[in-house]
């Protein structure tokens, strides 16, 4: 199947810019980008004047569950946060999950996402949770990185969580190598990958910690986890192991290429550093960080030293937007906030939101970038209407106006979104089962 998308302007990422040109898909992958009309034929032409291509986004953080449970605890910080709402999410069954999972993925589409990690550390009782995320994901078409979390350290043990809530050390590696054995898929182009990740140091022990690495290292899987989202969490690590969040993770191995963290805000300049120097990602996550007011992560800083930077929309329940183009706007906002007008430019936010992501989770090789070779996975951006006249540089208005409604959106050459209206499901059922799941988890 040949699909030629042309008159649009493309955002490579990768090189050259085009004013007016044409992407050549062929089967899943990018056959052929270059200025003017496609002279070769085609199954099917998509007339994108007035558009933007860009690569398909890359989501670096979720929590898909938690689409059940947005606005919810909306003037707490992140530690009364999770208090509020882990009572809530022990109710949770795979009926909820995969309804939350199928919604959150449905907006992300729509917004112009075509790969999400998703970090699920939630197992409470009723059936299986991560059967519930791989079916939602077959339901909208996305490539999904699910990261089998963890939790086993509750109340009792001066963790966060209930005690309810929490697996053995044991149940949770067990789960973890469960999951990799049945659904990780190594091969190009892949759908479905697994990682491990343990939730946070606050809500794991030491040796979770440190087997999860040795697990990942061993399967041969990435490994995600929070580190230094805010101050409290820097406190108690301080507190409990004379150490920062960073110099923790960096004990337990959890510094390395093969890894990439959520939020990282509160970085001293020698963990920026030595973030650079292992190659290790950040996730970052801006509308959340707003959100629960954890603060500004030093972004400028991360990819001076060389780090890889991607964006993260969060779970839902503290960005209850859930789409990820709005991060492109939000990180630009508080890089400059934190740095001045110098602190990110337009090109970078877009960097981040698609080859920083994708390096994020080891597929910069695959996607990220509008090149050749590269998978098929395109966004078209619809920048005609009044949101958008006038402004002549169609990456300023992707990233500084109001999130543009998507012409098209590809994954490996197959249409999920057209015309701004999901493709691969029906947005109007979806919507039905979210709020039937919302619905159960507030009743008594």
């Amino acid at each position: 199947m040949r699909t030629v998308v042309e008159h649009a302007a493309i955002a490579t990422v990768s090189g050259p810019e085009h004013r007016s040109g044409h992407v050549v898909l062929e089967d899943d992958r990018i056959a052929a980008v270059g200025d003017g009309t496609y002279p070769g034929t085609a199954d099917e032409r998509v007339d994108a004047t007035g558009c933007l291509v860009t690569p398909g986004l890359v989501n670096t953080h979720h929590h898909l569950y938690q689409w059940a449970t947005r606005g919810l605890a909306a003037d707490h910080t992140l530690f009364e946060w999770l208090v509020a709402l882990y009572p809530v999410w022990a109710k949770l069954d795979a009926e909820i999950t995969h309804a939350a999972g199928t919604a959150g993925m449905a907006r992300l589409a729509l917004s112009g996402c075509t790969t999400v990690a998703d970090h699920h550390y939630v197992f409470p009782s009723g059936g299986d949770q991560v059967a519930a995320l791989v079916a939602a994901r077959e339901r909208i078409g996305l490539r999904l990185h699910l990261v089998r979390g963890s939790m086993d350290r509750g109340e009792s043990d001066g963790g966060l969580p209930p005690d309810s809530l929490v697996e053995t050390a044991e149940e949770a590696l067990l789960g973890t190598e469960a999951a990799i054995d049945r659904y990780h898929d190594a091969s190009p182009g892949a759908h479905l990958q697994i990682a491990a990740g343990p939730c946070s140091p606050f809500t794991v022990t030491e040796r979770l910690m440190a087997d999860s690495a040795e697990l990942a290292r061993r399967k041969g899987i990435r490994l995600h986890t929070h580190l230094a989202e805010t101050q409290d969490e820097e406190k108690q690590c301080l507190a409990e192991t004379g150490l920062t969040p960073a110099e923790y993770a960096d004990k337990l191995g959890w510094l390395a290429s093969d890894v990439w963290l959520a939020h990282t805000v509160h970085l001293a300049p020698d963990a920026i550093r030595r973030f650079g120097a292992t190659a290790t990602g950040s996730a970052h996550c801006p509308t959340s960080n707003g959100r629960l007011g954890s603060g500004i992560a030093p972004v400028r800083d991360l990819l001076d030293a060389g780090a890889p930077v991607g964006l993260g929309v969060d779970g839902a329940a503290s960005s209850e937007s859930g789409g990820l183009a709005d991060e492109l706007h939000q990180a630009l906002l508080q890089a400059r906030q934190r740095g001045g007008p110098t602190g990110l430019t337009t090109r970078e936010a877009l960097w981040l939101g698609t080859m920083g992501g994708a390096r994020c989770l080891g597929r910069e090789r695959e996607t990220g970038s509008v090149e050749v070779g590269k998978l098929a996975d395109l966004a078209v951006w619809d920048l005609n209407g009044l949101n958008y006249a006038g402004i002549e540089d169609p990456v300023a208005a992707l990233v500084l106006a109001a999130p543009p409604p998507l012409r098209r959106l590809f994954v490996g050459g197959k249409t999920v979104v057209d015309g701004g209206r999901l493709k691969s499901a029906d947005e109007t059922v979806i919507a039905g089962e979210l709020a039937k799941a919302s619905a159960r988890l507030r009743e008594d």
